[in-house]
């Protein structure tokens, strides 16, 4: 049957199905960080927007200074605390291969190799002064309660654990001490860093997950670290859908989506992108050819355009990537290419990212995907996509051998 464009999507024989059944998943956020100084990023683009106040902002025309930058390979502590009401069943050792080296090769292949997170986890116990019950643990965990916490365990582990020496510091609870509650996996920041062996610790991430623990959960929590915003919409009756925003596309949205490969705007933020690798579209019509972005580049190369810009606004943007089934997609029902609007003053949480969904009327992967409708966003070939409120068009031409996408964009 014939295709018929319409705009904001393209009409599709595929309906979608009435009892589909859609996962609705409690993920995690992280607390509020005052503001910190900027740092320089040399080259950007007009396309590049302005970061702002906004928690964990997706303006990249800076760096935000009080966050490590994962450019070169970070060294990560992991504590295990246990406490005085539970004996841990598991030691130390198996609750570290919960989550490494699976995070270390998640960002691995995310970067290209250009990022490597190397983890120091302790070998044994530490105890906690108080019960796990004392601390009031949840996922809206009362802040008396969760400095106590954090109070609590850096000074129970400074005698052994110099602090000076990591990146990155994971405070892991025993996961089946009685107060332990999985829902408050977070990560605490500090408007007033704890000074502990000459050095300021402005962030900790705070690990309460069973074992074994939900998939990607640490890369999710670690995305944080390095200033990605929480993706996901939180219902305000806590009720519905969390995954309306970007549905399986970045694990800064669901940790259990198909393909959660960071998006190449977050890439290029963190600095795995040169600008090389990212087409700032002017006004008329231009021809690009993106690369799928988890397809490893060849042996000494930059892996071709993995980005195509629009500029739309002094703090909005339109990013077109290809998405394919290699590396961290390779779970993917889907391949094509994605399109979605970007934000720069919209806070962790609120938005910041907003896929596009380029069949609406049509959903996929019922059974596997955290949001179904979004799961068939992308465009194939042959399909011509008009971004709504914008005068912008998005055809895709064609697929080459190595699994390129050729796109015409119009604006």
């Amino acid at each position: 049957m014939p295709r018929q464009q319409t705009p904001g999507g393209v009409d599709r024989s595929r309906m979608r199905s009435a009892g589909a059944a859609l996962t609705s998943l409690t993920a995690l956020a992280a607390m509020s960080l005052v503001a910190g100084p900027a740092v320089a990023v040399p080259g950007t683009d007009p396309c590049a927007l302005t970061r702002t106040a906004a928690h964990h902002s997706l303006g990249l025309d800076t760096w935000n200074g009080a966050y490590p930058k994962p450019e070169r390979t970070l060294r990560a502590v992991m504590v295990f605390l246990s406490f005085p009401d539970h004996s841990p069943a598991q030691a130390p050792a198996a609750i570290a291969a919960d989550h490494f080296p699976a995070t270390s090769e998640f960002f691995e292949r995310a970067s290209y190799g250009r990022f490597r997170l190397e983890p120091h986890p302790e070998k044994q116990w530490t105890r906690m002064p108080r019960p796990s019950t004392a601390y009031g643990i949840r996922r809206d965990w009362a802040p008396e309660d969760r400095a106590a916490y954090v109070r609590d365990a850096v000074a129970t582990a400074d005698p052994h654990v110099d602090f000076s020496r990591y990146d990155v510091v994971y405070f892991v609870a025993d996961p089946e001490a009685p107060g332990v509650d999985a829902d408050a996996t977070k990560v605490v920041n500090f408007d007033r860093p704890i000074r502990a062996d000459g050095t300021d610790l402005r962030r900790i991430v705070t690990v309460f997950e069973r074992h074994p623990p939900d998939r990607n959960v640490l890369a999710h929590e670690t995305g944080h670290v390095f200033d990605l915003p929480d993706l996901y919409h939180r219902p305000t009756d806590g009720k519905g859908d969390w995954d309306t925003y970007v549905g399986d596309w970045d694990v800064m949205g669901s940790q259990f989506g198909m393909a959660p490969d960071l998006f190449a705007w977050h890439k290029w933020k963190l600095g795995w992108l040169d600008s090389a690798q990212v087409d700032c579209v002017q006004s008329g019509s231009s021809m690009h050819t993106l690369q799928p972005l988890s397809q490893a580049p060849p042996s000494g190369g930059t892996g071709g355009t993995r980005l195509a810009v629009v500029r739309t606004g002094p703090g909005s943007a339109i990013a077109i990537e290809a998405r394919g089934s290699a590396g961290n997609d390779g779970g993917t029902c889907t391949e094509g290419v994605l399109v979605y609007r970007v934000r720069n003053e919209a806070a962790s949480g609120g938005g910041p990212i907003e896929v596009l969904d380029g069949h609406p009327r049509t959903e996929a992967c019922w059974d596997r995907s955290v949001y179904p409708p979004l799961a068939d966003a992308p465009l194939e070939v042959g399909e011509t996509y008009t971004v709504p409120g914008e005068r912008i068009t998005i055809e895709v031409a064609d697929r080459t051998p190595s699994g390129a996408y050729t796109v015409k964009i119009t604006t």
